[in-house]
């Protein structure tokens, strides 16, 4: 009789071991494979590292096959050593013919003097690169930062958005000059919801739809204010709307605004001192003082601007990050279109997702469709769409009530630990939204010495002189609490103190 037990195959369920042995074998031989290549690899650029060292320029290296047979390599191995030789740029490969030792080529440095006198100077200083835009080494604790990381971002709506997207005639076809206008809607819609009683409401052709706000402010200065012409702005004030005047060409005229935003006596005089027509503001959640206009000075700012016929430039960059607050859009009282409205969603949504709108009426909104025409022609279907997307789906209310609370506790943490570890660092104001806190120090304080030291000890902090359009008014530090591992704020705090108190001597 056939023992059917011993001729039957095996399930898993009978010897589960057996086979868990077999795979952990064959993972095993498979590293052990992996990491003798990569041995006989680092063997074999080793040795012929120091036959190139001897060897003259030009020489030529033994043939693939010749190095397999001396290192007892496989033809791979000895491949992937080659590969490693010419990504040091110690030999070259000759299509046909071999590799060789490669030349040094000696040539005299290139000459750019003659730039110098094509360029002339600068109608304006334009830094390379904000402080804010710096990309720290791994560990390194970020303070500088103007953007929140990825875990306060809508991820799965902003994945699923891009994807459905991309699944639409959007991601094939050119989209209308002022925007989708579905996503005009939108920013009209949202802007609505704050207009009173009486005042006119938005319309979705009031609306353009902007590659970002920092090129929505580039086009507004060039549209409105003109090369060499002035333009009012808080002082301080956001450091990329410093650089777009700057780049724009235009005179800017700072108006000294503090904890509770400006005065509008000085902004009166500086209206009539100057000549201007536009005054750039951030009435809710400064960046980077924090301060929220009241509604009493929002209607006196206003009228200021009225009784001088000019602009007011809204720039409501932190529309969805109110904490104790929620934005209050000064845009909303104004009847007779002097106000020229900027919200963004790159911040809220995802820094790849650069989408923001400016609403503007009248013949200021034609001056800045124009601009944007020519400057970028239109902004990618496929973002607004998407964009449009995340922003209409039910969810995204609930991210942002979530949003708040977390802002909140990361707030409050780092005021706390500078409390408690920098106790000369005083806060003007604690904001009630916005992703940053402005602080200022000892007057004593060498600012550009205290932004090195912190960088040596990991920490990347930002000094207060890039929200100045002119001299600045004293030392300030502006700190994000949005960034990333807000558990090490108070040790990023105790490296601040550290390099204030290396200062003291």
């Amino acid at each position: 009789m056939v023992n059917e037990k011993a001729t039957t195959p095996s399930s898993p369920h009978h010897n589960p071991v057996r086979e868990d042995d077999n795979a952990g074998a064959i993972i095993a031989v498979a590293l052990l494979c992996s990491d003798m290549d990569n041995d006989s690899t680092e063997r074999i650029v080793a040795g012929l590292r120091d036959w190139i060292a001897t060897a003259p320029a030009g020489a030529q290296l033994p043939s693939n096959r010749a190095l397999t047979a001396r290192y007892s390599a496989s033809p791979v191995t000895v491949q992937k050593a080659m590969r490693t030789l010419r990504g040091l740029g110690l030999v070259e490969s000759r299509p046909g013919v071999g590799t060789f030792v490669r030349t040094v080529r000696t040539a005299r440095p290139p000459d750019y003097g003659w730039q110098t006198a094509a360029l002339r100077s600068p109608q304006a200083p334009i830094p390379t690169l904000s402080t804010p835009m710096r990309s720290g080494a791994p560990g390194t604790i970020g303070l500088h930062s103007g953007y929140p990381e990825r875990e306060l971002l809508p991820q799965r709506l902003v994945r699923a958005a891009l994807a459905r997207a991309a699944r639409t005639d959007a991601a094939l076809t050119r989209s209308p000059a002022a925007g989708l206008p579905e996503l005009q809607a939108w920013f009209a819609q949202e802007l609505a919801q704050a207009v009173p009683a009486g005042i006119p409401v938005p319309a979705a052709r009031d609306v353009i739809v902007l590659p970002g706000s920092q090129s929505g402010l580039s086009s507004v200065f060039r549209a409105l204010v003109g090369f060499g012409q002035p333009l009012l702005i808080e002082s301080p004030s956001y450091w990329g709307a410093l650089l777009a005047a700057a780049q724009a060409g235009v005179r800017m005229v700072p108006v000294p605004s503090g904890p509770d935003g400006p005065d509008p006596d000085e902004l009166a005089r500086a209206f009539a001192e100057s000549g201007a027509r536009v005054f750039y503001a951030q009435p809710n959640f400064a960046n980077p003082t924090g301060a929220q206009w009241s509604d009493d000075l929002a209607r006196r700012i206003l009228a200021v601007v009225r009784d001088h016929g000019a602009f007011l430039v809204e720039d409501d960059w932190a529309h969805d990050f109110g904490i104790d607050a929620t934005s209050r859009p000064v845009v909303a009282a104004d009847d007779s279109g002097q106000v020229i409205y900027l919200r963004s969603l790159t911040k809220s949504v995802s820094p790849s997702m650069r989408v923001a709108a400016v609403v503007a009426r009248g013949p200021a909104h034609d001056r800045i469709l124009a601009d944007r025409g020519a400057e970028s022609m239109y902004v990618s279907g496929l973002l607004q769409a998407a964009a449009l997307d995340v922003v209409t789906q039910p969810a995204w209310q609930s991210h942002l009530r979530g949003l708040r609370q977390q802002l909140r506790v990361r707030r409050d943490l780092l005021i706390e630990s500078l409390a408690t570890h920098v106790p000369e660092a005083h806060l003007e104001l604690v904001p009630r939204g916005g992703l940053h806190v402005w602080v200022r120090l000892p007057d004593a304080t060498n600012l550009d010495r205290l932004v090195r030291d912190c960088e040596v000890d990991g920490v990347l902090i930002a000094a207060g002189t890039e929200w100045f359009p002119a001299e600045p008014a004293g030392p300030y530090l502006r700190l994000n609490y949005s960034g990333p591992d807000p558990d090490r704020f108070g040790e990023a705090a105790r490296v601040i103190a550290a390099a204030l108190a290396r200062q003291r001597g």
